[in-house]
């Protein structure tokens, strides 16, 4: 890696450092202001979930395993998994939206509160937040990062790199959205659909690994030259990368899947519904 390349590399951790630790700043802001009006409304649960999503991202993007990432595929597949599946719903589970409102001045509310009210960007909002392109959303973003012309790309150019980072949050946390439905937004389906909705996202992802898993060639040859610091061959880092990424979607996945069937059958939940019947 050049000297320059280093250079902007050290500036832009720099920078997503400094702007993940402003977010977490306005969140806490508004979530003490929150306790201090609403003790009951967001516990300390969601504050701890919240900034431990907001770490993840850190530790993704700026910590010492963003500087592996150009030499091992591996690598590159955990920064993308981290963003997905786990900082995404963190961040969700804090409930960020009337936290982050709460901490930003007045006039910053003032003006998100009449984009909120506009007819046209209400309508956006409800496709945007329907389940479907949530899904398509989500793993379509894992889908086109991963064709090897766009990835290299990525690989290219710090600029296009970020948005790629970038891009696998917001697509995570469009993707998790209609199973979270972080508060105070409201369900868009029944309970029942989410865990099929979570089946279905692992078949694309499931294909995608099998490919590089059992593909005899390397797919992306930005790491057939990479230097790398340990004896690892391109083609066995990729096999690596998509053993990865093949146990760890489906553990995500089908274990949310899971989590929400067991939620939904436990005897409770049944007996509360049966009560507000």
């Amino acid at each position: 890696m050049s000297h320059h390349l280093h250079a902007a590399n050290s500036w832009g951790s720099m920078l997503i450092t400094l702007a993940i630790f402003a977010a977490g700043l306005v969140y806490v802001a508004g979530w003490l202001k929150l306790r201090r009006e609403f003790p009951n409304v967001i516990g300390v649960q969601r504050l701890a979930e919240f900034l431990a999503g907001l770490l993840v991202v850190w530790v993704a993007v700026s910590s010492p395993l963003a500087t592996l990432d150009h030499q091992f595929l591996t690598a590159h597949m955990v920064q993308h998994l981290l963003l997905m599946t786990i900082a995404a719903p963190l961040m969700l589970l804090g409930a960020p939206v009337v936290a982050v409102l709460q901490g930003l001045p007045s006039h910053a509310v003032h003006s998100v509160s009449r984009l909120l009210g506009n007819r046209k960007l209400q309508k956006l909002g409800r496709i945007i937040a329907h389940p479907a392109f949530c899904w398509f959303a989500g793993t379509g973003t894992v889908i086109a990062w991963h064709i090897p012309a766009l990835f290299q790309v990525g690989m290219r150019s710090e600029n296009w790199h970020a948005v790629e980072h970038a891009s696998f949050l917001a697509a995570g946390l469009l993707f998790w959205w209609p199973v979270i439905v972080p508060w105070p937004s409201v369900a868009r389906w029944c309970e029942w659909s989410a865990p099929l909705y979570l089946f279905l996202a692992t078949l694309p992802c499931d294909a995608l690994s099998a490919f590089l898993t059992f593909c005899n060639r390397v797919v992306y040859p930005h790491y057939q030259s990479a230097p790398r610091a340990y004896v690892l061959s391109p083609l066995d880092d990729q096999a690596m990368a998509g053993a990865l990424m093949w146990t760890w979607v489906t553990f995500a996945y089908l274990g949310a899947a899971a989590f929400i069937t067991i939620r939904a059958l436990s005897p409770r939940r049944r007996h509360s519904q049966v009560e507000v019947v």
